[in-house]
Parts: structure tokens; C-alpha cells; sequence
């Protein structure tokens, strides 16, 4: 495991990091809107997404005076990737088994 993926799995370790990215896969939204949908601060939600930005999972972009958040595709790949290892040593090892009987 790489350190990105290490740091993206601990980013997503945290419920409301994980409801955040829940809520970003219905589509981009502002740091302000956002806050408007959780029972928390706008400074906490800021730093959620900081948070999610530092580990590659989100991206965001400037319009007029508000910051944007999405998901971010490479970010998610790179876990994806990581995930990917353990179902081809599962199908190998279900292979394995079979072929041994």
C-alpha cells in the first residue's frame, strides 16, 4: 500500500468524511451549501474537506467567491487499485482451491 492509499482510507475512516463523499457523488456543491446539509459548522465542514482534499479524494475550484467540491476520479482509482489486489488474491485462491479438488 502506497502512502496516497493509506491516507485516503484514513481520510475515509471518519463517518462524517464518508457522508461527505457520500453527498459529493450526487454532484459538485459549495463549501456553503454543503454545510447547510450537515448538523455541523461551516468551519467543520472546511475542515473535512480539507481533509479529503490532502488525501486525493476531492478536488475543488474557484467560482466568484465560493469554493466548489467534487469527487476526484484519480483519487478514487488509486484506491480502487488497492482493492483490486485483494479480490484477484481471493479469485486466485478460490481458483486454487477448486482446481485442487
Amino acid at each position: 500500500m502506497n502512502s496516497y492509499q493509506q491516507f485516503a482510507l484514513d481520510a475515509l475512516g471518519d463517518s462524517t468524511r464518508r457522508a461527505i463523499v457520500d453527498r459529493l457523488l450526487r454532484g459538485p456543491v459549495s463549501v456553503g451549501k454543503l454545510a447547510e446539509e450537515f448538523p455541523i459548522s461551516r468551519p467543520a465542514i472546511s475542515q473535512h474537506l480539507r481533509l479529503l482534499k490532502e488525501a486525493r479524494l476531492v478536488i475543488d475550484e474557484a467560482q466568484g467567491t465560493r469554493r466548489v467540491y467534487r469527487l476526484n476520479p484519480e483519487g478514487f482509482e488509486t484506491l480502487r487499485s488497492y482493492f483490486d489486489q485483494f479480490w484477484i488474491m481471493a479469485l486466485t485462491a478460490f481458483k486454487e482451491k477448486v482446481e485442487e479438488q
